[in-house]
């Protein structure tokens, strides 16, 4: 068992097979918790079992089967410098198969997990629900990015390893481009309806074939001296001009 959740803590083709990750922490687990779930494995390490958040958890989780390891043991699976003490095993849900509904972002080779994490958080925010990864991403369910995420990968549907161009042909809202250059500047776009955001790898943006499916290109406008934003920081701008757009454009503000 032990050797299992090595693998899971490691290895995403290990994550893709098994369809199983583990959350670390009693933030994540709780915030899967909220979301009516139940972990398949607790994990605790000696020290763990002490910890307070820990053990209101390992309360609510009564009937879920428990693992108890040395601190040095875990703190090895955990990767995490300083672990508080609990893991937790949890299936990863089935992805979506139907088309493309309503606003969404498409992630193009985004290979770090922390702004993968970051997109995640920032999508659930701004009440995007829908979260589509292409090959070569960062993977999606690894510990890393869901930590980054701290818990928004449960109230959003994921898609990974996904065929971005099949479903951008089909997707019957706008799809919008975001591009370091020659796009319609960010603020004079209007962006109160359905749009399939694409946001690009960080060194080379979106792939040009991808970029030929959209139907619009938006440029967030930078300073002369600047080449680009880092794309989760992008990601956050372009998903809350739309949020504020929907808000009070036209001079009316709607309740969030």
């Amino acid at each position: 068992m032990v050797k299992g959740l090595r693998a899971l803590a490691a290895d995403v083709r290990e994550i893709r097979t098994r369809k199983r990750t583990l959350l670390d922490g009693p933030h994540l687990i709780e915030a899967y918790r909220r979301h009516g779930c139940v972990p398949e494995l607790l994990v605790l390490s000696e020290s763990g079992v002490a910890n307070a958040e820990a053990s209101v958890l390992v309360s609510a989780f009564s009937a879920v089967e428990m693992l108890q390891l040395p601190d040095g043991l875990f703190r090895e699976i955990s990767g995490v410098a300083t672990p508080v003490g609990i893991l937790a095993v949890i299936p990863i849900p089935d992805a979506p198969v139907n088309l493309l509904q309503g606003s969404c972002v498409l992630l193009d080779a985004v290979q770090d997990a922390g702004n993968v994490g970051a997109i995640l958080r920032t999508a659930a925010a701004a009440g995007v629900h829908e979260v589509v990864l292409g090959r070569g991403c960062a993977g999606v369910w690894t510990p890393k990015v869901l930590r980054a995420a701290q818990g928004a990968h449960f109230g959003l549907r994921i898609r990974e390893q996904a065929d971005l161009a099949t479903l951008l042909r089909e997707y019957p809202g706008t799809s919008m481009a975001t591009v370091a250059r020659d796009g319609t500047p960010l603020f004079e776009l209007d962006l109160r309806g359905d749009i399939a955001w694409v946001l690009g790898n960080e060194g080379a943006g979106i792939a040009d074939d991808l970029v030929s499916l959209t139907t619009q290109r938006a440029t967030i406008p930078v300073a002369a001296a600047t080449e680009s934003l880092n794309v989760a920081a992008a990601a956050a701008i372009c998903l809350f001009e739309g949020v504020r757009q929907r808000q009070f454009r036209g001079g009316r503000q709607d309740n969030a």
